[in-house]
């Protein structure tokens, strides 16, 4: 079986696009969270832009046609605006809530979000959480644990932190604790790359809290440790870096996610325009062991090559964030299409991986 036929992706269509009546929508819908609510309904958490880059998180109800594919979006208002002080740019009279991830985390009965904030430090992963999806409660910023952890031997927290999506069920930690799992995506530079990191490229963490201490104080889900490289990049279409995309979802071939990879060049010089094309491939990892890699594509599942994907706010982008797993095993792929609409793609799964 060829890499290229292991996993299949079928557009569906596109399923929302900016209502230019409405303000706050003038510069996109993009980069969509999806999650099914208490009622069966299945609700999208789009990156919504405004005037100079202002980024809130909307809510919606997804219309189905009567074969069951998304057609729409009825907007029901706001999820997140920026309003705590890691979400705000003063300076810039900006800020930003942006590229949302929802995971129903099984053990605590509640909806997590996870999504960058956009504030004076630059972005950072931080979380919130509802029971309905509707009232959500911000828990903060992630802070990254040092002092127990010193195999990379950096202040994690100082990395710009992007791309995290938690794991609906505990899994084991490599301290054999029962914990929950967080997949981020810091970034770091010469001046500060970790002890043991040969690839400077930005690349897929997995990190961990013990469920114990989130039982026992709900805050705790933003603490995270032992902190480790998942996956760098490795193929030429993720040559420039990789990052989270959907949260994972547990099929019978382990944890499958659709990630983001990005190649081309970005200019040293501002002024001249990047040249960056992001694809989406598949990633599965071991059910029990989230270090054990199963299977990577080689290839992309889904690249740009629509006009809506290809022409946007940046031109050449599908960008993966929310998964919403059928009754026939197959995967709906919610994404943003060149950072200014919202497609639909749907995933299906082979009967078994590669060997090898």
């Amino acid at each position: 079986m060829s890499q290229t036929a292991v996993f299949r992706m079928e557009r569906i269509g596109l399923v929302m696009e900016p209502d230019l009546s409405i303000p706050e929508e003038m510069e996109g819908t993009l980069n969509p969270a999806v999650a099914r609510g208490p009622d069966g309904a299945l609700y999208v958490f789009p990156r919504i832009v405004g005037k100079g880059n202002y980024s809130r998180i909307g809510i919606g109800r997804i219309r189905f046609d009567d074969a069951g594919d998304p057609t729409g979006v009825e907007r029901l208002g706001y999820a997140l605006e920026p309003a705590e002080p890691y979400e705000l740019r003063p300076a810039e009279g900006t800020g930003g809530c942006e590229d949302p991830r929802v995971t129903f985390i099984e053990p605590l009965e509640l909806y997590a979000m996870t999504y960058s904030a956009w504030g004076p430090n630059g972005p950072r992963v931080a979380l919130a959480i509802s029971e309905d999806l509707f009232q959500w409660r911000r828990l903060g910023i992630t802070d990254f644990d040092t002092s127990s952890d010193t195999l990379y031997g950096v202040q994690f927290d100082e990395y710009h932190n992007k791309d995290a999506a938690l794991f609906p069920r505990a899994v084991t930690a490599p301290d054999a604790t029962e914990s929950l799992a967080m997949i981020h995506r810091p970034v770091y530079t010469e001046d500060d790359v970790p002890h043991g990191v040969a690839d400077l490229r930005p690349s897929m963490w997995i990190s961990y809290t013990p469920l114990e201490s989130v039982r026992g104080d709900i805050t705790a889900l933003t603490r995270w440790g032992q902190n480790r490289v998942l996956i760098d990049p490795e193929y030429p279409w993720e040559d420039l870096r990789i990052g989270g995309g959907t949260q994972p979802i547990l099929t019978p071939l382990g944890w499958v996610l659709v990630y983001h990879g990005a190649s081309g060049t970005i200019p040293l010089d501002p002024s001249v325009p990047k040249q960056v094309r992001y694809c989406a491939g598949v990633l599965v990892l071991d059910e029990h062991d989230l270090s054990r890699v199963l299977y990577r594509s080689a290839m992309p599942v889904l690249e740009p090559e629509t006009p809506a994907e290809s022409e946007g706010m940046v031109n050449d982008v599908v960008f993966p964030e929310g998964a919403d797993l059928r009754e026939d095993g197959s995967i709906d792929v919610y994404y943003g299409m060149a950072d200014s609409r919202i497609g639909a793609a749907r995933l299906w799964l082979p009967e078994r991986l590669p060997a090898g």
